[in-house]
C-alpha cells in the first residue's frame, strides 16, 4: 500500500503500458503454435472476440468475423435492432465532426426503442450463415429481451455493461438477479465488466461461463473523466485471474473463462493480456480501422449515447485494411494494428510456448 496522505492509502496499479513479456530460454517455430480457444462446446481458431459496438459490428461483420475463425458479438440494443435500415443513420453520423453535435445526434437516434422482432431478425441472419451466434444486452434490458434472445438460438448470451455487479441495490426498480437469470438460461453467458477480485468472484458464482474484465469502451470510454472511476487493465486482470483460482477450488473444478475487455489498442496489448492470465480478449479499436467497419472510421461505445450522462465519445481512426487483414494479415503497418492473430502467434513462438494455456505462465516485468 502507498500512503497518499495521512488519511488515505492506495494500491499501486499497472496498465498494459507498464508491463512487458520476458522471453524464455527457448523459442519455437511459428508453425508449432496452436491458438485455438475452446469455450463451452465450441472451439475458435484464435481467442479474439469482436466487441458488441455499433461502430464495428453489424450482422454482416459478425458473420465475416465468424467465417475468419473468431466470434463476433452483435449489440442487441444498437442501431441494428432499433431501425430496419440503420445505414442512413450511420452515414449521417459519419458526416458530423463536432463532438457535441455528434453526442446530441446519438442521444436522439438511440432514443428509438429496441424492437424484439429486429433482435430475432438480426440473430437469424447470422445463424443462417452457419457461424456461431452471439448477442449482447445490458443488465437493464435482460428481463425484457432475455427470452427473445434465448429463443432466437444464440450460442452465447453476453451481458455487458460499464460496471456489472452480482448485487445491485435499488429502491426504484427491481434489480436483475444475475444468478437466477443465468441459471434459467439454456445458453452459456459471458458477463461483465468487472475489475476487482471480489466483484469477479461474485460474478463467477452466478454460473457465468466467462467474465469480462474491464469497463469496455477502450479508447472511446471516458468514465475516469466523468466519474473518476478506472482500474488499469494489467492489475485488474491479475486480480480476476486470482479470483478464478479461488473459484476453481471453491466450486470443485469449474473453470470460468477470463476475457479482457478494454484497453486493447494493439496486438502487443492482446499478448500482454493473455500473458497475465486472460483466456481470450474482446477487442473494438483495432477493428474500427477495417474498411468494412459500419462506423466508417468513427468508433464509439454504448457510453456515448446515454441520454443524461454520456461517459464516452466518438474517436476517429484511419481505415487501414480489410477486416481479414486486420485480423489475419498481412500487415502493412509496423505498429501492431494489423494481423492481430499473426502477432499473437509470433509472441508465443518467440517466447517458446505452444498454446494459450502455456503462455499464461510466461514471465512479465514491470517498468519502474
Amino acid at each position: 500500500m502507498i500512503e497518499i496522505g495521512r488519511g488515505k492509502r492506495a494500491l499501486p496499479v499497472y496498465s498494459f503500458d507498464n508491463i512487458a513479456i520476458v522471453p524464455s530460454r527457448r523459442t519455437r517455430g511459428i508453425e508449432e503454435v496452436n491458438l485455438a480457444w475452446r469455450i463451452d462446446a465450441l472451439t475458435f481458431d484464435y481467442p479474439i472476440i469482436a466487441a458488441p459496438m455499433d461502430s464495428i459490428m453489424s450482422p454482416q461483420t459478425a458473420i465475416a468475423v465468424g467465417k475468419l475463425g473468431g466470434l463476433g458479438v452483435l449489440n442487441l440494443e444498437g442501431l441494428w435492432t432499433r431501425y430496419p435500415d440503420p445505414e442512413p443513420v450511420l452515414s449521417e453520423l459519419a458526416g458530423i465532426t463536432d463532438q457535441v453535435a455528434a453526442t446530441k445526434y446519438m442521444q436522439r437516434v438511440y432514443a428509438e426503442p429496441v424492437k424484439a422482432a429486429l433482435i430475432e431478425q438480426r440473430l437469424d441472419e447470422i445463424r443462417q450463415s452457419g457461424v456461431p451466434v452471439a448477442g449482447s444486452l445490458s443488465p437493464a434490458n435482460c428481463v425484457e429481451f432475455g427470452q427473445v434472445v434465448e429463443k432466437a438460438g444464440v450460442d452465447f448470451f453476453v451481458i455487458r455493461g460499464s460496471m456489472v455487479s452480482a448485487e445491485h441495490v435499488s429502491t426504484v426498480a427491481e434489480p436483475l438477479n444475475l444468478k437466477e437469470f443465468i441459471y434459467n438460461l439454456d445458453v452459456p453467458v459471458l458477463v461483465g465488466g468487472c475489475a476487482s477480485y471480489l466483484s469477479a468472484l461474485h460474478l463467477m458464482r452466478t454460473g457465468a461461463a466467462g467474465v469480462l474484465v474491464g469497463f469496455g469502451g477502450g479508447s472511446t470510454a471516458r468514465a475516469v473523466g466523468v466519474l473518476g472511476i478506472e482500474v488499469p487493465m494489467a492489475s485488474a486482470l491479475a486480480d480476476v485471474t486470482d479470483a478464478r483460482r479461488e473459484y476453481l477450488d471453491e466450486s470443485g473444478g469449474r473453470y470460468v473463462q477470463v476475457i479482457a475487455d478494454g484497453g486493447l489498442e494493439t496486438s502487443g496489448d492482446i499478448a500482454k493480456a493473455i500473458a497475465i492470465g486472460a483466456d481470450a480478449v474482446m477487442v473494438g479499436t483495432p477493428l474500427a480501422r477495417a474498411f468494412e467497419a459500419p462506423g466508417r472510421g468513427w468508433h464509439w461505445g454504448a457510453e456515448a449515447w446515454n441520454p443524461t450522462l454520456p461517459r464516452g465519445e466518438r474517436v476517429h481512426f484511419e481505415q487501414i485494411g480489410s477486416l481479414e487483414e486486420v485480423l489475419l494479415g498481412p500487415s502493412a503497418t509496423p505498429d501492431g494494428t494489423m494481423n492481430l492473430v499473426g502477432a499473437l502467434r509470433k509472441a508465443l513462438a518467440a517466447t517458446g510456448y505452444s498454446d494459450i494455456k502455456e503462455f499464461q505462465r510466461v514471465d512479465v516485468v514491470v517498468r519502474q
